[in-house]
Parts: structure tokens; C-alpha cells; sequence
């Protein structure tokens, strides 16, 4: 812990325990208090700002980096102390307790997802070496597993006794996934600021959700370019010489959020190019973009409007065609 007064002098420089920390700044008058985003900096801040002090949060990003040694130590904690006075900083909110509760949701149904993902990609290798071949997705792989049961003569017993196994561990994640899914709609219903985010198009309650629980307060953003660019959809700047020019977007935001949207955007692309819907935008989009980068750029648009519905709380109204 690092300690600076309002002229910058060092007042305070002590090694804490975790369970010094809070005992630590109940015994101080209220104060500013600078930390690096992280795991635990979000219940760190709650527990700071319940004693009256004033917590900012900053990225990891805007903070020198080194942690090797003591002397590390020390330089990082004057930058925090040097930033967070900065009237031009850009901070973390807090988040509340129901904000990380409804992530872990998110996040572990992802990482079960991706379980499910490498479970049938396992099946159809498998199935494939004994001939047959089944379609892709989950769907694919269930209607192989049914003909399997039906012709369990085709394939010798050891092989029966491994596919058995992987797909009962395929039905186990089904059903755990299920029950996630259902925990997040029953919180997507609850919160208004999720159901306004899922009137966008390209955006449903898993997206909803996950944005109204991830994003900060968007009075922290100035326009939604800021909220797209945070989120590491906007392409990145480069200027030498006079010349400007855009490179592909930065991708420094946060990789769920942004897949989440981009998966989105891909499916309204899809739409608007089966059916010819979705307006003279997005068909010029589709003309002049290759499909990921004009899934790319959908995104970022749906970012803007959903920094706009967060702002404003309104729910969105299509364009007059």
C-alpha cells in the first residue's frame, strides 16, 4: 500500500495481509483509493466504499507493468497513485455483488460449451473410423448415437464401451447447460436494462444479459464510438505524416462480449441475405464487406445502439423504412 498527500509526498508505504487490509482503512479518514482492476478489486472496492472512502479502478492497460521485485513494486504503486488523480484517467466501475454472480453463470456456461464442442468433434472422429459418418453439431451427432444403440453389432465392444462414455458425458453437459440457460433467462426477465438490450436485433438474452452485467456505467462513455471502442470492435487509428489511416479493430476489450455480439451480427447478416431483409445499410454492407468483416462492422454498430438504449433507457426503434 502506497500513500501520497495532496502535494505528492509519500505519507504511508506498508506491506498489508489480506486480513489487515480493510482493519487498515476503517482507521483512516476518508480518502481516494487508486487499484488495479483485477479478480478480487471489485469486492476489495465494495468493502472500501462501504467505509466511506472513494474507490477508482483502473484498467491494467493504463498502469506500468513489472511486479519482479520490491523496487517493481513501488513504481507501480506511484503510477496508480499519479493516475488516479488525473482528471483525463479513464476508470473501472465497481460492480455489485449480482453483477459477477450473473457472469459466473456466463462463464461457466461457456467453458461447458466449449466441453460439449470437443465431446462431438471426439464422436464423430470416432464414428468416422468405423464409417459413419454423421452431420456436424450436436443434432448430427445425437442421430448417430441412435443408430449406433440400433446397430451396436457394427462396432466392436471395447469401442462401444468408449463411445458409451463420451456420450454420457455429452447428455450430463446438455442437461448442465440447460439449467444455466434457464438461470440466465430467469435473471435476463428480472433486469430492465437486459430485456431493453435484447429489442436490438442480432442481440438475445445470453448477449442481453451479459452486456448489462459487464458493462459500466455508460455516463463513463462520451459517445457509443467510446463504448465500441471499449469494447475493441473500432478499428484502430494510425496517423504519420499527415496520413491517417484505419487498421483492423483492436481488440483490446472483452473477447466474450465481443464474440457474443459478432456471433449476433452474423446471424442478422445471414437473415438479411436469405431474405433479402434488414434494410439498404445492411445490404450495402453486404455488398461492399467480405462476411466476417461485415459482421464485424454490424457489431460495432450494435454496440453504438446499445451504448444509446443504456444511456437513454429507452428500447429500440427500428428505422423507418
Amino acid at each position: 500500500m502506497h500513500g501520497i498527500d495532496a502535494a505528492g509526498v509519500v505519507v504511508v508505504r506498508k506491506q498489508l495481509r489480506r486480513s489487515q487490509v480493510l482493519p487498515f482503512f476503517e482507521g483512516l479518514s476518508p480518502c481516494l483509493v487508486g487499484i488495479e482492476a483485477c479478480a478480487s478489486a471489485h469486492h476489495w472496492g465494495r468493502q472500501l466504499m462501504a467505509v466511506v472512502h472513494e474507490v477508482r479502478l483502473m484498467a491494467p492497460a493504463y498502469v506500468k507493468r513489472g511486479k519482479t521485485d520490491a523496487a517493481d513494486a513501488e513504481a507501480i504503486a506511484e503510477a496508480i497513485a499519479e493516475a488516479v488523480t488525473r482528471p483525463t484517467m479513464r476508470f473501472v466501475a465497481v460492480k455489485t455483488e449480482a453483477q459477477p454472480a450473473i457472469l459466473m453463470l456466463h462463464k461457466t456456461r461457456d467453458l461447458l460449451v466449449r466441453q460439449r464442442t470437443m465431446l462431438i468433434n471426439a464422436l464423430r472422429g470416432h464414428l468416422g473410423e468405423f464409417g459413419m459418418v454423421s452431420a456436424q453439431g450436436s443434432a448430427g451427432v445425437q442421430a448417430a448415437l441412435r443408430s449406433l444403440i440400433l446397430e451396436q453389432e457394427r462396432l466392436p465392444e471395447l469401442a462401444q464401451a468408449a463411445l458409451r462414455g463420451l456420450a454420457g458425458q455429452l447428455e450430463t453437459l446438455r442437461a448442465e447447460i440447460e439449467r444455466l440457460e434457464h438461470q440466465i433467462l430467469a435473471w435476463h426477465r428480472q433486469d430492465a436494462t437486459s430485456r431493453r438490450l435484447a429489442t436490438i436485433p442480432g442481440i438475445g438474452p445470453i448477449t442481453a444479459s451479459a452486456l448489462a452485467a459487464s458493462a459500466p456505467d455508460p455516463a463513463l462513455f462520451r459517445s457509443g464510438r467510446q463504448f465500441a471502442a471499449w469494447l475493441g470492435l473500432a478499428p484502430r487509428a494510425h496517423s504519420s505524416g499527415g496520413k491517417k489511416r484505419q487498421a483492423g479493430i483492436s481488440k483490446m476489450g472483452d473477447g466474450y462480449l465481443r464474440r457474443l455480439l459478432v456471433v449476433g451480427a452474423t446471424a442478422v447478416l445471414r437473415m438479411a441475405r436469405q431474405r433479402g431483409v434488414g434494410g439498404a445499410w445492411i445490404q450495402g454492407l453486404l455488398e461492399r464487406k467480405k462476411p466476417k468483416a461485415a459482421a464485424v462492422a454490424l457489431a460495432n454498430k450494435t454496440a453504438r445502439i446499445a451504448w444509446v438504449l443504456m444511456a437513454r433507457q429507452e428500447v429500440y426503434k427500428p428505422a423507418a423504412a
